[in-house]
């Protein structure tokens, strides 16, 4: 999942985590359901006026609607109006700095990103819920170890999309039982949907100078969803309102080994999980020198966190067991020999096969790159560099692996004590 972050508030993760799909056509009978339309009555009968018994219903329909988010095991959920951005002028400016980096598919719908009521006409009301993922525990790594590759921790399980995206349907699906008049929308980051702005005004978080939702006293390891309707609900409080989850707090960014974060915002074209998992060129060498050992994502800007980090004294909130990793790392060399099958049986059901096999050499060619500059007497050193050496001089390779595999070697040969 990639956390690409627009601005303060622009929910991409998640970057953390915006895909190039749409999200599914939306579920009801409304036809675009009018925003004045008042929902049909659950409560039994009010002598209060029609404006307050509209929202005693919206009310009721609310409780309604977290009672069922819970009943699905979503481990956050809450509610927000279907207002459009209140940063529209910090987003479109993001875009205009070329921020995104290659991703032109965030500016083909950025009305729709701006607007929930132009991604769905006649929307009021957004459900936004959350799954915890990770419990903040540190990775171990052997630094003199066979060299290996890291994969983010949100795509170390079941597919994020499938894990929420199910669950949303099914809640869409009740409503929509319950209420044929208005129209149902479930997404997650497929969609145009700035959903970290949604979620902190459902009051599921605040979001930091990282740019990613946090929960306080429990951090970001937080996956996003919606469904975005026409059914007017009561929006639930924030219980963070005024708050700095942040405070004079720069771990993230000094942290940050590309230098992609400033306060409330990042630079995606130099966020190691763009380059690793958006773009499709070529890594420019000093991303590269600093990509370290993520082969797949990055959470460097997460495991700083001091909200994020592991809490023993405090009761964790449950983590959905769909995202058990399967596996924390690969093996560089074992990657670098893949072909399709391999990579497919590798990744099957999991987030990481987003990308391509030739994006995986090329990851892999750099944390080889890496681990072997910092290291370059590890177990397994001689047949990387070998394996590399092949690669280069392979004519049937990808052009941007073997490319990327020469610039390798071009900067072993420059290190001190490889050449």
């Amino acid at each position: 999942m990639v956390r690409h972050r627009l601005a303060r508030d622009d929910g991409g993760r998640d970057s953390e985590r915006v895909r190039r799909r749409s999200c599914d056509h939306g579920i009801g009978r409304g036809g675009g359901g009018r925003a004045s339309r008042t929902p049909r009555t659950l409560g039994g009968p009010s002598v209060t006026t029609d404006a307050g018994r509209a929202g005693e219903d919206a009310v009721h329909l609310t409780e309604k609607v977290l009672e069922s988010c819970r009943s699905l095991d979503f481990t956050l959920s809450g509610v927000c109006d279907a207002s459009p951005t209140s940063h529209a002028e910090a987003v479109r400016a993001w875009i205009s700095a070329g921020r995104h980096g290659s991703m032109e598919w965030m500016e083909a719908r950025l009305e729709e990103r701006l607007d929930p009521g132009v991604y769905l006409p006649g929307a009021v009301s957004m459900i936004v819920v959350a799954d915890r993922y990770h419990d903040g525990r540190r990775d171990r790594v052997d630094p003199d170890g066979p060299a290996r590759g890291r994969i983010a921790r949100y795509a170390r399980g079941r597919d994020y999309h499938k894990v929420l995206k199910g669950r949303l349907v099914k809640l869409a699906r009740t409503l929509s039982a319950a209420h044929p008049e208005a129209d149902f929308r479930p997404c997650v980051d497929t969609a145009p949907i700035l959903e970290r702005e949604h979620a902190m005004r459902a009051g599921l978080g605040l979001v930091g100078k990282n740019t990613l939702l946090i929960e306080p006293g429990h951090g970001s390891w937080l996956l996003l969803g919606a469904v975005v309707s026409t059914l007017r609900l009561e929006p639930t409080p924030s219980r963070h309102i005024g708050e700095d989850p942040c405070g004079t707090c720069t771990r993230c960014i000094d942290a940050c080994p590309t230098k992609a974060i400033t306060p409330f915002s990042v630079d995606a074209s130099r966020c190691i999980a763009y380059t690793t998992i958006e773009h499709r060129g070529d890594v420019p060498p000093d991303l590269a020198a600093s990509t370290g050992d993520w082969l797949f994502g990055c959470d460097v800007c997460q495991e700083v966190c001091p909200h994020s980090v592991r809490k023993q004294r405090r009761l964790p909130l449950p983590i959905h067991p769909d995202y058990a990793p399967r596996r924390d790392d690969l093996e560089l060399l074992g990657v670098l020999g893949w072909d399709e099958d391999a990579r497919n049986t590798t990744l099957q059901g999991t987030a990481a096969r987003r990308a391509t096999l030739w994006m995986w050499k090329r990851n892999a060619l750099v944390c080889a790159g890496n681990a072997l500059v910092r290291s370059p007497g590890r177990p397994g050193a001689d047949e990387l560099r070998e394996r590399i050496e092949s690669i280069a001089e392979d004519s049937k390779e990808n052009a941007a692996v073997r490319e990327t595999a020469a610039n390798v070697l071009q900067r072993l040969v420059d290190s001190d004590g490889t050449g």
